[in-house]
C-alpha cells in the first residue's frame, strides 16, 4: 500500500478521470454527524501532516491545529481546494489552478500560526466575551428603524441603466 504521507492523492484511489470523479462536496463541520466529523478529521490529519512536511510548515501549523476551529476552517478550505485541483475533481479548466492554490496557501499561512501554541504546548483559545446586555434588542431596533434596512430597493446605477434602455428603444 502506498504511504498516504508520501502521496496524499492515494487516499482517493478510485478517482481516475474527471468523468469518474464524485460530485464536489462542501465540508460544513457543524452539519456533519459526529462519526463523519471524526472520519473527516482523520482524513484531513493525513493531509495536514503531508502539507507540514512538503511546504516546511512544521513551525507554522501547530501540532494542535485540530483544537483551533479557525485553523481547522482555513485548513479545510485549503484541503478541499487541493483535492479538487490535485486529486482529479473537475476544476473548471483553469490553466494556473495549481499555482493559484499555492498562492492561496501562502496567503493563508499567517492565519495558521498561533503564537500561544508556537512553543509546542497547546493553549486553549480565549473565550469570547459575553454579549452586552440589551444588544439583541438594540439589534432588532436597528433592523426596524435604520435607513439601511428600511429604504426601498434602488440599484446604484439605475440612472445609467435607464439611459441604456432609452437609447435601445429610441425611435428610428
Amino acid at each position: 500500500m502506498t504511504d498516504p504521507l508520501e502521496n496524499p492523492a492515494a487516499l482517493w484511489p478510485g478517482i481516475q478521470t474527471p468523468a469518474q470523479a464524485p460530485e464536489p462536496r462542501r465540508w460544513v463541520w457543524a452539519a456533519m454527524s459526529p462519526p463523519e466529523r471524526r472520519q473527516r478529521l482523520r482524513e484531513m490529519a493525513v493531509w495536514v501532516d503531508w502539507l507540514r512536511r512538503t511546504f516546511e510548515l512544521h513551525n507554522v501549523i501547530p501540532h494542535c491545529w485540530y483544537r483551533h476551529s479557525a485553523v481547522v476552517e482555513h485548513l479545510t478550505a485549503l484541503y478541499v481546494g487541493w483535492v479538487r485541483i490535485y486529486a482529479g475533481e473537475p476544476g473548471g479548466g483553469r490553466d494556473l489552478a495549481e499555482a493559484d492554490w499555492i498562492n492561496t496557501l501562502h496567503a493563508l499561512t499567517p492565519r495558521l500560526q498561533l503564537a500561544a501554541c508556537a512553543t509546542g504546548r497547546h493553549e486553549d483559545p480565549p473565550q469570547p466575551p459575553p454579549p452586552m446586555p440589551g444588544s439583541a434588542d438594540e439589534f432588532e431596533m436597528y433592523l426596524l428603524t435604520s435607513k439601511a434596512t428600511t429604504e426601498p430597493a434602488q440599484h446604484p446605477s439605475a440612472a445609467a441603466a435607464y439611459r441604456e434602455i432609452a437609447q435601445l428603444d429610441a425611435p428610428l
